[in-house]
Order: structure tokens, then sequence, then C-alpha cells
């Protein structure tokens, strides 16, 4: 691991840049911290931040001064070392229709990749996937890394309605829409988990740290699960995208 770097984020932050570059080998380092700053902030602590490459501390400046803050995180990357255990988290399955109709994308990465149907949908139900950060909308997780046949670029023009539980891939990430809302993401299928809910307790079902492994289903599979089969709309003249 690089020498960290703390940047102040505001008048109760610091932000901890502890790599330059997103790797999947970040994730017990980033995790190792995050639980040592719960034990070492304890009630101060009003939330943490996870993502790629940093980790937001936010504490209660009414307890902790700027400086003492910093303290307290120059003592523990002192001695930080990853914490493998922690960074493996909770493994979550979701079920996936893989269909054109629900996943419009999913012909064009067969033909990029060179690959047949079903050797695209193996390919992404083939691995665990590093939940890295959680944003863009609430239970948004951002998955990766995907192998490199499944690597397609962001669309040009995003949709302006995606719908819920849209599985989708963008370059070298992976997610699911949680709720409907525009996207850029490429379409590849649909899951009938419920992403977020208000009455489940921290309400996003997929948290920072776990590894979650995408589950092939078939169309009856996926109804009696409770899916959505309604077809994606028609993107017409929003279909340009942008080169690789």
């Amino acid at each position: 691991m690089q020498l960290p770097c703390l940047e102040v984020a505001g008048v109760d932050a610091w932000l901890v840049r502890l790599f330059d570059r997103i790797d999947d080998a970040n994730m017990p380092w980033i995790m190792a911290l995050l639980r040592r700053c719960e034990e070492s902030f304890g009630d101060a602590l009003v939330d943490l931040v996870p993502s790629y490459t940093t980790l937001l501390v936010h504490y209660n400046p009414l307890q902790l001064t700027p400086a003492q803050a910093r303290s307290r995180l120059a003592t523990l990357l002192a001695d930080l070392e990853p914490d493998e255990q922690g960074a493996l988290g909770e493994i979550k399955e979701l079920q996936v229709w893989y269909d054109d109709s629900v996943g419009p994308e999913l012909s064009l990465l067969q033909e990029r990749s060179g690959l047949s149907r079903e050797a695209v949908i193996e390919a992404h139900t083939d691995q665990k996937y590093h939940v890295f950060a959680l944003g863009f909308a609430p239970g948004f997780a951002f998955m990766g890394s995907l192998t490199e046949e499944l690597v397609l670029p962001r669309l040009d023009t995003p949709r302006k309605r995606v719908p819920a539980g849209s599985v989708a891939v963008a370059n070298r990430q992976t997610s699911a829409y949680p709720r409907i809302s525009p996207g850029g993401w490429n379409l590849i299928g649909r899951t009938s988990a419920r992403l977020f809910d208000r009455e489940r307790d921290g309400f996003s079902l997929l948290r920072v740290g776990d590894r979650v492994r995408f589950v092939a289903v078939d169309r009856k599979e996926f109804e009696d699960a409770g899916g959505d089969t309604t077809p994606v709309e028609e993107r017409g003249a929003e279909t340009s995208r942008k080169n690789s």
C-alpha cells in the first residue's frame, strides 16, 4: 500500500486516500481502516463512507477538533494491516433473468465479445463481485471487477427510464438498478431482488465489502420470485454510444 493521504473534506470530515487506482486488492485495506475507525472514534463517529480508493470519515465536531480527528487517523494508519476476513463480507446471491426483452445490450455484449449467449451469461455468473461503493441512487452498488470479455463502455446517451432490478455493466463494473431511474449502463438482464427497502435494517440489500454472485434463472423462476417481465422501452434515436 502507498503512503495514505489525508484530505480536508469539510469542518467535520477527513478523506483518507489510500490508493490512486481501483483494484480488488484495495478492499482489505479499506475495510481494515473502517473497522479501526469504528473502534477508535466511538460515539464521536457520525459516518464512514468507503469507496474504491478512499474512506470518508465524518465525525462530530462537538466532540473532536479537526486536529484531534486527524491525529487519531494518523495513529490508526501507522500500523494498518489488511483485513482479509473483513473485506470478504457476506455472500449475496441475486437471481437474474438474462433476456433481450429486459437486457437489450445482451446481444451487443455477444457481438463485442465474440461469445455465444450462453458463454456471456456464464462469464457474468462465474465469479463473485466485490461491492466497492454505494451511490448514484439508494441501494445502487458499484461492483467489480468484470473480466475483459464483458467490458462495454457506458451508453453515449443515457436512458431516461431504466426499470427497477435491471442488471447492467459499464466498463469494468456491474450493478443492478434498485429503482426506476435514468441510467447510462448497458442492460443485460433483470433481478427480482428487492435491492432497497425502507423497512430493512440499513435499507440496502448490498453493503460495501459484500461479495455478490449472479445466478441465472429462466422466465418462470423469475416470475415466481416476483420479477417484472415488462420489456425495456426502445431507445429509438438514443442508441448511439461511446466508442470503445
